[in-house]
């Protein structure tokens, strides 16, 4: 659930606002083939300092089923049954209500980028800036991203629109501001505060009752997050996507892509990197297993067993970006995905303001209405084309939009 519709379906209208258009040094991008012996005690080309490339892969994989390619996925079904292509689409939709799909995977792979980003950033600009002036840098940067949110939201529903918490853009401004406040703690304090927030809200769920709702509700519409949301804000999503309430889990999973960014940019040989995050994530799927018939896994609440599964198989998924990219080195085929990664909040917000879909269909509905049921399939690819190469066309001319 990136935003209100794209991330919570893929299906929504898409935003933009002010963003600041920063022609910088270049990424760093270009393909590079040196392996790197996993148990090696050198240290990996992300300990030297050079870019996280496969952050930047898989943040673009991310954003690739947003932009594009589950509407090509949809273009293939279209053409008849096939047994990749009918298991696979489902899985770029949300669940309903509880259980888990691939496509509710996305906004805490978000959440969890953005705590992951955070150790380096942090040390890059500490080499110039004080403390106090990254610390305002951060607390501008989470203002602009909420009023991105507050802006696409009200572009969407064609009225202002303040606060809109089941978008991703204003959670993610909130606990990256959060997670800035420990990026200087031990690791021990910030494990210790993910686990904090993860329990404290499955107590808070399981204990608390509201106005005509039990304790332990977790039935659509009737449950303690929808209760808050009814009073803080006077409505609730009629979907079932909790806001106020629901925000605090996001915020451990950004805490340990925190502590997965400081991993990563730590000393340790990359075999140990593989070794923790790989452990990490299976225990976070297999607890958030194990917790599923007591609380139930429910994207739409941010539930605590959802929290751990879903944040287990972002880990697991950014692992093997990790281990084939910076690890083994093998770079070139993820190029296409790193031209969107580098670039995702201009793809994100961008789509809003421009409707690519109705200009780019304007060449293309002549051609789809006469190939029969290829033509879902050519328009799809035919927006996905245009708006990547003009993602290229930045990239090449180092313009990268942040907040």
């Amino acid at each position: 659930m990136l935003d209100g519709s794209s991330i919570r379906s893929g299906k929504g209208k898409r935003a933009s606002a002010e963003a600041i258009i920063q022609k910088g040094e270049p990424r760093q991008l270009t393909p590079e083939f040196r392996t790197v012996d996993p148990g090696s005690r050198t240290r990996d080309p992300v300990s030297q300092g050079r870019r996280l490339v496969s952050l930047d892969a898989f943040r673009g994989w991310t954003m690739f089923w947003i932009v594009g390619g589950s509407s090509i996925m949809a273009g293939l079904a279209a053409l008849g049954h096939n047994p990749v292509i009918d298991a696979v689409v489902p899985h770029l939709d949300h669940t309903p209500w509880q259980g888990l799909r691939y496509y509710d995977l996305i906004w805490p792979s978000f959440m969890l980028m953005t705590g992951m980003s955070l150790p380096f950033s942090y040390a890059k600009r500490s080499l110039e800036q004080s403390h106090g002036h990254i610390f305002l840098r951060v607390l501008r940067r989470c203002v602009i991203l909420f009023l991105l949110g507050s802006l696409r939201e009200s572009i969407n529903l064609g009225h202002p629109f303040l606060v809109e918490l089941s978008s991703a853009l204003q959670p993610i401004a909130i606990a990256y501001f959060l997670a800035f406040l420990m990026v200087r703690r031990s690791w021990r304090l910030q494990a210790l505060a993910a686990v904090t927030i993860l329990t404290g809200y499955a107590l808070l769920l399981a204990f608390v009752p509201a106005a005509g709702v039990p304790a332990g509700t977790y039935e659509n519409g009737r449950n303690l997050v929808a209760a808050v949301d009814r009073a803080v804000l006077g409505r609730h999503h009629g979907e079932g996507w909790g806001t106020v309430l629901s925000t605090i889990p996001t915020i451990g999973t950004t805490v340990l892509g925190l502590l997965i960014g400081r991993l990563l940019q730590g000393e340790s040989p990359p075999k140990v990197k593989l070794a923790v995050i790989g452990g990490i994530g299976l225990c976070a799927v297999a607890l958030g297993a194990l917790l599923d018939p007591v609380v139930p896994m429910i994207m739409k609440l941010w539930t605590t067993s959802y929290g751990l599964a879903s944040a287990g198989w972002s880990c697991l998924l950014f692992l093997g970006f990790y281990f084939v990219i910076d690890v083994l080195g093998w770079k070139r085929w993820a190029f296409p995905f790193v031209v969107i990664g580098t670039n995702a909040l201009a793809v994100y917000m961008g789509r809003t303001l421009v409707p690519l879909d109705d200009h780019v269909g304007i060449f293309t509905a002549a051609l789809s209405s006469r190939i029969g049921p290829f033509g879902l399939l050519l328009d799809a690819a035919a927006v996905l084309i245009v708006e990547w190469l003009i993602l290229y066309w930045m990239f090449r001319r180092k313009i990268f939009l942040a907040a």
